[in-house]
């Protein structure tokens, strides 16, 4: 399973999203990170759930690092995070 498919199947889990698109960005920034040439560092999420929406942004930013936690701690270098 790839860090996508992972981060997909928690965010699906966690918050039942209405709209989810996980884009993998990493080969944008293989020039300072030498892991990224292998994907999965970078990721771009855009989620929309009724269950964030009720939350501020910070909030919903919390939520969604705070469930990614053990992706940073393996690997995941940035993620940067779009509410629909």
């Amino acid at each position: 399973m790839t860090r996508v498919d992972r981060v997909r199947t928690l965010l699906e889990a966690s918050f039942s999203p209405d709209f989810l698109e996980i884009i993998d960005e990493s080969h944008l920034h293989a020039g300072h990170n030498a892991d990224a040439k292998l994907g999965g560092t970078h990721l771009k999420v855009t989620i929309n759930s009724k269950s964030l929406n009720r939350l501020s942004l910070v909030q919903r930013h919390r939520q969604v690092n705070a469930l990614l936690k053990d992706e940073f701690s393996n690997g995941l270098h940035a993620l940067s995070i779009g509410f629909k």
